[in-house]
């Protein structure tokens, strides 16, 4: 792994999974997710607003962006997983994350908004996986992307994105 991957996968890449977790398995994916805001939280709150804008690495987006993308990309899963637990291999979007990331209130808005929502979703988005009957986390998505996705596998999926960004957040801090 290059030093530009390092900064880029801090936790290493993504992968998927394809063979089933177990109670125990999604219970250690739900704790990242209820605990991913108050990190995040607990890592920026005490930043100003230079160390906002800085980015996490060279030509990546900056922190206060980064802050912004995690609620953005969780309403998505959070919304896909409960189109699969409601319909039949529903096919979902995706999002071009990048333009998102550009638009004004993700490069300069306040990250308060977007701590508030990260707290308020993973707090519903945990209830809802918790309370999920165990019949129900094999259902799947089709994602225009990645194919069939089913709720479990994109647990295991936004527990990476939780630890990917926080990592990211984390490593910057820590330079400064």
């Amino acid at each position: 792994m290059t030093e530009l991957d390092a900064l880029k996968y801090p936790v290493g890449p993504m992968t998927r999974i394809k063979e089933p977790l177990g109670a125990a398995g999604r219970s250690a994916h739900l704790a990242i997710l209820e605990q991913t805001p108050a990190t995040v939280r607990g890592l920026v709150e005490p930043l100003s607003e230079t160390q906002l804008d800085t980015p996490y690495r060279p030509g990546g987006w900056t922190i206060r962006q980064v802050v912004h993308h995690l609620p953005d990309s969780h309403l998505n899963a959070y919304i896909r997983m409960k189109l699969a637990a409601t319909e039949d291999g529903p096919l979902v979007k995706s999002y071009d994350e990048q333009r998102w990331a550009e638009l004004p209130e993700a490069r300069t808005g306040a990250i308060d908004m977007s701590l508030a929502l990260l707290d308020s979703l993973h707090d519903r988005w945990v209830t809802f996986l918790r309370a999920l009957p165990e019949t129900h986390v094999r259902r799947h998505f089709v994602h225009s992307e990645w194919g069939s996705v089913t709720i479990e596998e994109s647990l295991t999926m936004y527990s990476w994105h939780c630890r990917h960004h926080t990592a990211h957040i984390q490593n910057r801090v820590l330079g400064f």
